[in-house]
């Protein structure tokens, strides 16, 4: 028994060591404001693999997948903080706070909300709960409604259609479940379709053919970290690295949304040190650059816009090796 405990200990230390390497050498104390996030697991580790059966019951959002059983829409995490990712092939696509696409099937109804996916159609297409979701920097907040499924549990809509994730997609930024069927199809803000924009009218740099996190050259502020869409990367000077902490929860996440996880291979030019994902007390998933918490800012309308630099006296965009870049320190 005292050979299986010393070895089950030995295990252990081993693990926090590890972690302590990736996040807590070269840190400061934790600040006082900060709230305690959850524990960090690597970037873009992959969830459960789809199952063969036709339906994906054991993929994507299985037991490993971050959002409980897939066998009921019940179990499923509602979306949090809704996001919008501008793809290059699909167009404005509505992503949860996970960055996972969210769907709408053409057998449902949007007046009145009705959702005809249920048995095995749910466990393939899990219903996206509502409650505890925020609407996505930019968009119209009236748009997000429920509905009453078949088995009494409530759904999320947008403009009066039900929302689904889909149970092949393992990595935020999939979208597999596009055109499946000819009926289930990424939403845009809007709870249409998503559609590529016109030829031309979107800005270069700012569709999707950039990785999930990259370095920008600013006239004024140097290389800084940009997300796919070409946005700002900000930090916040009352966050911690180690411990992890976030002191921008509630309403500070409306002006400040979190970046979802990226795969380290989605990433160019930037530290991949302390390259880890928060499971914050919210509920919501979050990337960290050097072990600190990253955000980007809803004051940010287009590539390119830094208007979140200096805000506060708190918030700045980060280097390349997420240091801050104009704030003294």
């Amino acid at each position: 028994m005292n050979t299986w405990r010393n070895a089950s200990l030995a295990v252990t230390a081993v693990a926090v060591l590890a972690l302590t390497t990736a996040c807590g050498q070269d840190k400061g104390a934790s600040s006082p404001n900060g709230q305690t996030v959850g524990d960090a697991q690597p970037a873009g580790q992959a969830a459960d693999q789809p199952g063969d059966d036709g339906y994906g019951t054991g993929g994507g959002y299985g037991t490993g997948g971050g959002y409980g059983s897939a066998s009921a829409a019940g179990d499923q995490k509602p979306a949090g903080q809704l996001a919008v990712w501008n793809s290059k092939k699909l167009g404005k696509v509505v992503t949860d706070s996970a960055g996972f696409t969210l769907y709408r099937f053409d057998k449902d109804t949007a007046s009145p909300p009705k959702s005809n996916c249920d048995g095995d159609c749910a466990k393939a297409w899990p219903a996206v709960p509502a409650g505890s979701v925020t609407p996505a920097p930019g968009t119209d907040a009236a748009l997000l409604g429920e509905v009453t499924r078949a088995d009494g549990s409530k759904q999320l809509t947008i403009a009066g259609w039900p929302m689904y994730r889909y149970a092949k997609d393992t990595a935020a930024g999939d979208a597999n479940g596009q055109g499946v069927g000819g009926t289930w199809y990424a939403s845009a803000p809007d709870g249409k379709k998503a559609a590529p924009a016109a030829a031309g009218a979107t800005a270069a740099g700012s569709a999707d053919s950039l990785p999930g996190l990259s370095v920008r050259k600013d006239p004024k502020l140097g290389n800084i970290i940009v997300d796919k869409r070409g946005m700002t990367v900000y930090r916040l000077t009352k966050d911690s690295a180690w411990p992890m902490k976030s002191a921008c929860t509630g309403a500070c996440l409306s002006k400040w949304p979190v970046v979802a996880p990226v795969p380290k291979d989605r990433t160019a030019g930037i530290i991949k040190k302390g390259f880890v994902t928060f499971n914050r007390p919210d509920g919501l998933k979050q990337q960290s650059i050097n072990c600190w918490p990253v955000y980007t800012f809803s004051g940010d309308i287009k590539p390119g816009d830094t208007n979140g630099q200096g805000v506060g006296g708190t918030w700045y965009a980060i280097t390349p090796e997420a240091k801050l870049v104009g704030a003294g320190k």
